[in-house]
This record gives structure tokens, sequence and C-alpha cells, in this order.
């Protein structure tokens, strides 16, 4: 039991690494497939939109502005812009193809305490939303973790995730997805008579499915999927959104924004992608809020002065105006439509690695929210296609919580210290187990607690302590236990390197050791070049990535060096040896 749990986190990082290999040999051959074609894709304006939607879509379900509980509009924008103003939404320097790029949206990552998301080989920390009757974490001063202004601002963003937890489940039951037609008849018109079944069907069908590929998904979690029996997870209970990504775009401010290469769609604040480290056929909820723009309002209302409105237009036609009339302002109306699409936010939407099914591009107003549900974030892929004004969107999601959140990593590190007995008589340290598997589960726990920890956060996690502190006593208390494990670390070597020991295993002790050390110093030479990159330097102070923990090799607090070179090669002579 232990062995596996332990060897979970560097396995995980080689099916990051093959996921990425396969999807790029996907992508060059559905490239090759393509030539110069371009794929077809829908908007709301073409024939054919809805049955597309209904036939290949049916996990995605819109919710226009309109329908939302009163006020709660204003208290998430307001939020938003609170989030903005403070400088909280910052952009992430991630890694990918083993380079470092800074994404084009900016983002801040609020939800349940002690939460993180992983993404991009970057862990983002949350700063937690306050909910009704939590008076959050205090420092020893008795001082609030957030001011008045952020936990307000995140209490809003919880009320907005308590009504997507009921809402998604319920659109789910009913099997409805709604059209924007749909919404402005009836907020309850259900869909077809069979959606429902149809959805329990699918839902039933990818189980079995989830089950076999649940173990190869990098995702790290260690609950299967429910029994068959079980009714599935996105109807039978309430959803759990546990965390939200909040992202911020002005398109103006970006030079370059990549062209959609499949369909034509257009230019793309966010790539096409499948949403990572979510719980299997669990849904994602999103809200979206575009900035309003006054320059493109005075256009409108000068252009709407020298002619009729739309309202306008609508009530004149019981007053003489002729068919060809109404024929002609109809086919003008229809190409206002689509340079209306054109200007405003959409998400794009198209079966995974499918080259004969159309895409799917639906333009989003200001405030309108739209769910993933279903399985639709594993067979499809989506992507995000900039607007003309600036935007902001809350995306809400049920993330995987076995290997990411603060109590897992407390957990380890108290597996890991058990194993270091104290005597205090002596006041020495010693190491209680010498067995192997027990070793080799300490040194991944040390990897771990290093590189997907304390290293993640020095590097951007820290950025966040200036709005809110409730990572800081954390993160030192396992900084204090890291030391810890560099000490049972040392103690090992020692019984390696004793030539006069009678431990049985030596050798394959010398092996785990060997391998620890080798993937530790490999991995803190890869963020000593992370932290120190030309794209890290042009941070401004404050956001500058940290190499931590650093230190220089005579340092009398730390039992090792930092450098482990030295030491790989005693260990590895002394294998020779043996």
């Amino acid at each position: 039991m232990k062995p596996r749990q332990c060897k979970q986190y560097f396995r995980n990082m080689k099916r990051s690494d093959d996921s990425e290999r396969e999807k790029r040999r996907k992508r060059r051959r559905l490239i090759q497939e393509l030539g110069e074609q371009r794929i077809p894709y829908l908007s709301p304006t073409d024939p054919g939109f809805q049955e597309l939607w209904d036939s290949s879509y049916a996990g995605l379900a819109l919710r226009q502005s309109g329908t939302l509980p009163d006020g709660l509009h204003e208290k998430v924008q307001s939020a938003l812009i609170t989030l903005q103003r403070r400088g909280c939404l910052l952009r992430d320097l991630v890694r990918v193809r083993d380079r470092d790029v800074f994404t084009a949206v900016s983002r801040a990552l609020v939800g349940q305490p002690g939460y993180t998301y992983r993404y991009l080989d970057t862990r983002l920390f949350t700063i937690p939303w306050h909910c009704e009757g939590e008076e959050g974490q205090k420092d020893e001063k008795e001082k609030q973790c957030c001011d008045s202004d952020l936990r307000d601002a995140c209490k809003a963003l919880w009320e907005l995730n308590q009504f997507f937890c009921l809402d998604v489940k319920q659109t789910n039951a009913r099997g409805v997805k709604r059209s924007r037609s749909d919404t402005e008849n009836s907020e309850d018109t259900p869909g077809e008579g069979t959606r429902e079944e149809s959805v329990k069907n699918r839902l039933l069908e990818k189980q079995e499915e989830e089950e076999e590929e649940e173990e190869d998904s990098g995702q790290g979690c260690s609950h299967s999927s429910p029994p068959s029996s079980a009714p599935p997870p996105a109807i039978s209970s309430l959803v759990q959104f546990n965390v939200t990504l909040i992202n911020y775009m002005d398109p103006t401010a970006m030079t370059q924004l990549k062209e959609e290469p499949y369909y034509g769609m257009g230019k793309m604040a966010v790539g096409w992608h499948h949403d990572e480290n979510l719980v299997p056929l669990s849904p994602v909820a999103v809200y979206s809020y575009s900035c309003p723009a006054e320059p493109k309002k005075e256009e409108g209302t000068a252009k709407h002065g020298e002619g009729q409105s739309k309202e306008q237009e609508t009530d004149t036609e019981g007053e003489g105006t002729s068919k060809e009339e109404l024929k002609e302002e109809g086919e003008g109306l229809g190409k206002e439509e689509v340079e209306k699409e054109k200007v405003c936010w959409r998400v794009g939407l198209k079966v995974a690695w499918d080259i004969h099914t159309p895409g799917l591009a639906l333009p989003l107003q200001s405030g309108d929210c739209y769910y993933m549900t279903d399985d639709l974030n594993r067979t499809h892929q989506h992507c995000v296609l900039a607007g003309d004004t600036a935007r902001f969107s809350s995306t809400h999601r049920v993330v995987q919580c076995c290997t990411g959140t603060l109590d897992y990593i407390q957990k380890r590190c108290s597996e890991a210290l058990e194993n270091l007995h104290t005597h205090t008589e002596k006041n020495t340290k010693s190491l209680s187990s010498l067995l192997p598997s027990t070793l080799q589960c300490i040194e991944d726990i040390h990897n771990e607690v290093e590189f997907e920890w304390l290293r993640q956060y020095w590097f951007q996690g820290r950025r966040y302590a200036r709005f809110c502190s409730w990572w800081t006593k954390p993160m030192e208390q396992m900084e204090k236990d890291w030391k810890e494990m560099e000490r049972m670390t040392q103690l090992l070597l020692a019984v390696v390197e004793d030539e006069n020991t009678t431990q049985e295993n030596r050798r394959e002790i010398a092996d785990i050791l060997l391998n620890a050390l080798t993937d530790r110093q490999q991995h803190r030479q890869t963020w000593r070049d992370r932290c120190q990159s030309s794209l890290a330097q042009t941070l401004p102070p404050e956001e500058t990535p940290v190499d931590r923990p650093y230190w220089t090799n005579d340092d009398p607090d730390m039992p090792l060096p930092f450098d482990l070179s030295d030491i790989i090669n005693r260990v590895e002579s002394l294998l020779w040896r043996m």
C-alpha cells in the first residue's frame, strides 16, 4: 500500500511527459491530414447550429445572463474588479515543452482553504473564499488572513459557486441543454423527452472505461469510480465545486494572439485544451463578464441615430412597410448579427482529434454562464476566442483533492517523520526502520515536498502573500519538516557508507539513496534555471521567482550540501565496490 502511494508523484511526472508526446503526435497527424483545408464550424446564425449542438455537443449547457438570481451579477462583477484592482490577477510563468512561457491570461485561484490546482507544471495556491459564518485564519496577532475588501470579493465568488453547485445538478437531472431561444421562453423548459435517460446511459457506459483509465490518467487520484450499480456522480449528488480559476484578459493589450488553426474561428485568448486534474466526469461551470467598451457604445449610438433601432423596426411592421423592405431589413439584421458574433467573446468547442464533426462557436454576452457536463471535458476540447473588449471569467471546477491539498501533504510529512527517532538522553537521532520499502517511500516524500510544494510556492505561489497570509504559516512548517527529511537522508547516507555495518540489503538501500539523490540534483538544477531565466528576470521584484530552499554548502544549519554532486559520486563509487 505505502510503496504504491509513494511512487505516485514520479509516476505522474512520467505519465505527464508521455501524455504530452502523445498529444504532439496526434496534433501533427491531424495537421497532416487536414493539409490546407479548414474544418467547418457553426455559430448561432448558421443553419443547423441547434441540430449540431444537440447531436455532438449535448454536454454543453448555456444559462443566459438574465436568468441568474437578482443581485448576483453586481456582487460577482464587483468582486472580479476588486481582484484586478488589487493586483491579484497575474500572468503565470508555465512550462510548455521544456521551456518557460507567460500565459496570455492573468489568473488567480480562489477556493477551499488549503487547495491547489496544478497545470502546465505550475501549482496555483488558493486565496480562500470566505463562506458564511467562517471567520478565516488569523495570525498570532489575531489579524485576518485577508483584508475586508478581499474577503468580501472572495465571499461573492463563493456565493456564485453555491449557485452553480445547485444549478448544474438541476441541469443534469432535467437533461436540459438551454439554447438562447430556450432561455428566452422558459428557464425550466425541458429538452427532448429522452434527454435525461440518454445522459444517464452515457454516464453509466463511461464508468467502466473510467475505472480502467483512472489508474493511468496521471491525476494522482487514489479512489476509483463508483460501482456501476450506483447512479452517476453528476446526477446522484450535489456537485461540489472546490475552486474557481479567475481569468482576465484585455485583447487590446496583447500584441500577438494566435489564430485558431483548424476552423478559422479567429483570434484565440486560450488555445484548444482539456481542463486538467479534474475529478472524472465532473462538470465545469463558467461565468463570463465582458467589461464595457465605451468607444464602441458611442459608435453604436451614432449608427442607430441614422436609422431605426431593432425595436423601432419591429414596431413599424404593421404601418405599411412592404415585404421587400422587410426582407432587406432582415438580411441586414442577419449580417449585423454575424458581425456582433465576431466582436464578442466566444467559446469554441470541437470533438477531440476529429476532423469530420464541425466545430461549435458559442457567443457569450456579458453575464452569460455555460456548463460543460457529462464527459464533455474528456471527449471534447475547448478554446476561448477573443472579443474586442476586456473579459473576466470565473471557471468553477471539481479538482482532484487526493494529492493537491495542504491536508494531504501534511499527512505525507507526518508519515515520513514517523521514521525519525529522537534519543532524548543522548540528544541524537536515528532512523527507526531501514526496510527498503520504507526508505523508498520517505525519499519520495522528501522529493515531493521539495519540488511539488516548497519550490512551486516560492517560484510563484508566494506572490499572493501580499494580499493573503493564509499559506505563510503552513509553508514555514513544511520547510521545517523538509529540513528534518534532509537530516534523515544524512542518516541514511551514514548507514550506507558505514563499512562496518551488518545491515542486510545494504546494496539495495544504496541504490534507493542514489536514485533519490540523482533525481533531487536534477530537479534542483531545473528549478535554478527556471528562477534565473530571462523571462523570470523581467518580472517586478514582488513577483520574481525565488530559488528556495537554497543554501551554501558550508551552511552549518543544513545537514547536507545543496549541490549533491560529491555525495552522488561517493555513493556510485561505493556501489562499484560492492
